[in-house]
């Protein structure tokens, strides 16, 4: 059914009442925030309350804006020592681990699904991905050492941006008529540019801080990072750059350049944020009512299990290989790799295109990140005590 304003606020209005009310009761606990949003999609859609048209641009840029201001938090909060002494195990999760997860996916789905290699790669790529929002408590966790923390924060924040030229790119593949190589180099090229235009604004942006007379009050010290950090994103999408990679990129060196934005703005970049995590999720969940699935469940159960607890986890241990990461780091670094906004967005690209097996594609990329969602909100709080116990007793 189709809803008037004044309907669609009623009913945005009340889930976000509803999450922040029940945020305490919820709190590690399976039923997170997004958990909840996703279920009342689901509902509220299987009843006819909401519907929602895939083809809509509003359900694409409202995913995109999400995205963005998810990476928000994690860009500015990327600390300047940490950064100095613990890049090597994000820099492994992101040049290795990432690469080898897509390709195990794409041979699952492969073997799974009545996929082409391209198709395959392409839910690969989709899923290839870690989610900032769903492992936000264990980034946030002293209980979770820092080398961890620091790993899953910068793993998560830059793979969003980084994933999605290998999804561009196997979109093209796809296709019918497309030319992968010189998408290839494309895409290369974007995330070059969109890295290089993040870094020269994210310096801007600082020197500006400093100069401007009066200085920017803390009132507005968030809507300015925010501000150019979706000029970033804006400045790279309509010119050659990856737009992604331009805005993390960006607040990665806002915030290491200026620790006074960074101090004030976790609060208001979390609220804001929050807000649009919530409405996509809800979406979401209507979404996958409004796709529902056709294929085989038992090979889908087969993929999700697959996802969650192989490709993953082998990915991460040939990553770290040789590395001077304890045991224990490792299996908490190779479990927590949720789907999340980045593959919902990712995985709508998809079914926006003209790819034969869109729509069987997004299918499956859904319930894997509900799947996901579940699974790894569930276990949160319960892997954070769990990593807190096993450096206590080694020392």
């Amino acid at each position: 059914m189709d809803l008037s304003f004044g309907e669609a606020m009623l009913i945005f209005g009340a889930l976000l009442a509803l999450t922040a009310a029940l945020s305490g009761l919820i709190k590690g606990t399976v039923l997170s925030a997004s958990v909840l949003s996703i279920g009342l999609g689901i509902v509220l859609a299987e009843f006819d309350v909401v519907s929602v048209d895939v083809g809509n641009e509003g359900v694409l840029e409202l995913i995109y804006l999400a995205l963005i201001l998810t990476l928000v938090s994690d860009g500015l909060l990327v600390d300047r020592e940490l950064l100095n002494r613990h890049w090597g195990p994000a820099a492994r999760a992101l040049v290795l681990a990432m690469p080898v997860t897509l390709a195990l996916l794409a041979v699952g789905a492969y073997l799974l699904f009545d996929l082409t290699w391209a198709e395959a790669f392409l839910l690969g790529a989709a899923l290839c991905a870690t989610d900032p929002v769903v492992t936000s408590s264990v980034v946030t966790s002293r209980a979770v050492p820092a080398k961890i923390r620091h790993t899953l924060n910068l793993e998560s924040g830059l793979n969003d941006g980084l994933a999605l030229p290998f999804v561009l790119f196997f979109l093209v593949l796809a296709s019918p008529g497309g030319d992968a190589g010189q998408e290839a180099a494309q895409v290369v090229g974007e995330a070059a540019f969109g890295a290089v235009l993040g870094v020269a604004l994210g310096l801007f942006a600082g020197w500006l801080h400093r100069v401007v007379p009066g200085g920017v009050t803390p009132r507005y010290e968030g809507i300015y990072a925010i501000g150019f950090g979706v000029v970033s994103f804006g400045l790279a999408d309509v010119t050659f750059g990856n737009g992604l990679v331009a805005a993390f990129v960006f607040w990665i060196t806002l915030g290491l350049s200026e620790h006074k934005i960074t101090e004030r703005f976790a609060e208001f970049s979390e609220n804001v944020s929050a807000i649009f995590q919530v409405l996509t999720f809800f979406v979401f969940g209507a979404l996958i009512v409004a796709t529902g699935y056709e294929a085989s469940i038992a090979a889908l159960v087969a993929f999700i299990a697959y996802a969650l607890f192989v490709a993953r986890p082998v990915a991460v241990e040939l990553a770290l290989v040789g590395t001077a990461i304890p045991r224990p780091h490792k299996a908490f670094i190779a479990w927590f790799g949720p789907k999340g906004v980045a593959s919902m967005l990712f995985a709508l690209l998809v079914l926006d295109s003209d790819v034969g097996a869109a729509t069987a594609i997004f299918e499956i990329a859904s319930f894997v990140i509900l799947a996901s969602i579940v699974a790894h909100g569930l276990t949160d709080t319960v892997g954070a005590r769990w990593i807190a116990k096993r450096m206590e007793s080694s020392q």
